[in-house]
């Protein structure tokens, strides 16, 4: 096999944060998938982890903005621009443009698709790959997609759960819901204004889920104190959040995530879900590591549920994965395209 040129990096678009890979040195960059506007001119200030703590707190100078909502890009001008920064800031002044491998949700139309891949070329790729993000999160995890017996993967992410079953290297059955870790913390910031009618911001909701957020009920309590703003007086209050509450406002979002990976389930070939039963299923994706979400699966679909290590990066390690083993690539049928390919996409979309 002739040797491709220049830097090969794969792209975990996530809807909470973005992570890099590049072959043969492993995740580089882990940055928040947010931007910072100029509110008149839409100019972009500063990306990533510099922006994150300004949420909630930004001037009125500046627009803060998520250009991935769900699983979906919703402000494809800032993904450019990320896009492009992250190449030029690993690329630096090399000669050859890199090969690119961006991941989807697996709910993503084909116009969605064409259209990430002529934004990656636009951005400075030489060439660009798409990838679904369950067979990535499979790969993340260690699994062996090649084996025969049915393998179920459930990727809880920022903004969408993919499920998913693999058999013979291929994905059997997929479903993504638009469901996952900012629903949850949308749930929190609504259960406490119309609870104890506080108002609270998207950084503290997520750092109350991160540090006392469960699946299921639990005893002892886990409790933090946290400040907001009354949502009558508008004055600046404090108080103690527990983790009853917390499992009371996200018990609906947990339902239908459980909901998800049952229709998957109820999809399945018997042969397969055979095979799952005796496997269990994996779990991936920053959901993950919500406290008691494999017990709430286990109770609620009877499987064994394993958390994969580091699952918040097994997307990101996934791409590594096929990066570092070309034979993946041929497996589960991924094409690159280029800058030609795409002209040519275009001037048969145009006749």
């Amino acid at each position: 096999m002739i040797p491709i040129p220049g830097l090969q990096i794969g792209i975990d678009l996530g809807t909470t944060s973005i992570l890099v890979y590049v072959k043969g040195r492993g995740i580089v960059m882990q940055e928040a998938s947010v931007a910072a506007l100029d509110a008149k001119t839409g100019e972009v200030r500063a990306l990533g982890n510099a922006v994150h703590n300004m949420v909630g707190r930004n001037p009125e100078s500046l627009r803060v903005v998520h250009p991935m909502r769900e699983g979906v890009i919703s402000d494809f001008t800032v993904i450019h621009a990320m896009i492009a920064h992250y190449i030029k800031k690993l690329c630096g002044r090399r000669v050859f443009k890199p090969t690119v491998m961006i991941c989807m949700p697996a709910s993503v139309t084909g116009l969605e698709r064409s259209a990430i891949l002529e934004l990656a070329i636009a951005a400075g790729a030489a060439r660009a790959c798409l990838v679904e993000e369950p067979l990535a999160a499979a790969l993340g995890a260690g699994l062996n997609l090649t084996d025969p017996g049915g393998q179920l993967v459930v990727d809880i992410g920022g903004g969408t759960t993919d499920v998913a079953v693999f058999t013979m290297g291929a994905m059997a059955i997929a479903r993504s819901a638009k469901v996952a870790g900012n629903a949850l913390e949308d749930a929190i910031i609504r259960y406490l204004r119309r609870e104890r009618d506080v108002v609270i911001g998207q950084l503290t909701s997520e750092a109350v889920k991160m540090r006392i957020g469960c699946a299921r009920l639990r005893s002892p309590e886990l409790a933090i104190n946290i400040r907001g703003q009354s949502y009558t007086t508008r004055m600046p209050v404090k108080l103690e959040v527990n983790s009853t509450e917390t499992y009371l406002a996200m018990r609906e979002r947990l339902r239908d995530v459980t909901e998800a990976v049952r229709a998957v389930l109820e999809e399945t070939p018997p042969e397969m879900a055979g095979d799952i039963w005796d496997r269990g299923l994996i779990l991936t994706g920053g959901g993950a590591l919500l406290r008691d979400i494999d017990l709430m699966l286990r109770a609620e679909t009877g499987l064994e549920v394993r958390v994969a290590r580091n699952p918040a990066q097994c997307v990101a390690l996934g791409l590594g994965r096929i990066l570092e083993d070309a034979a993946l690539l041929r497996e589960n049928s991924l094409m690159f395209r280029t800058d030609d390919d795409i002209g040519e996409f275009e001037r048969n979309r145009n006749l």
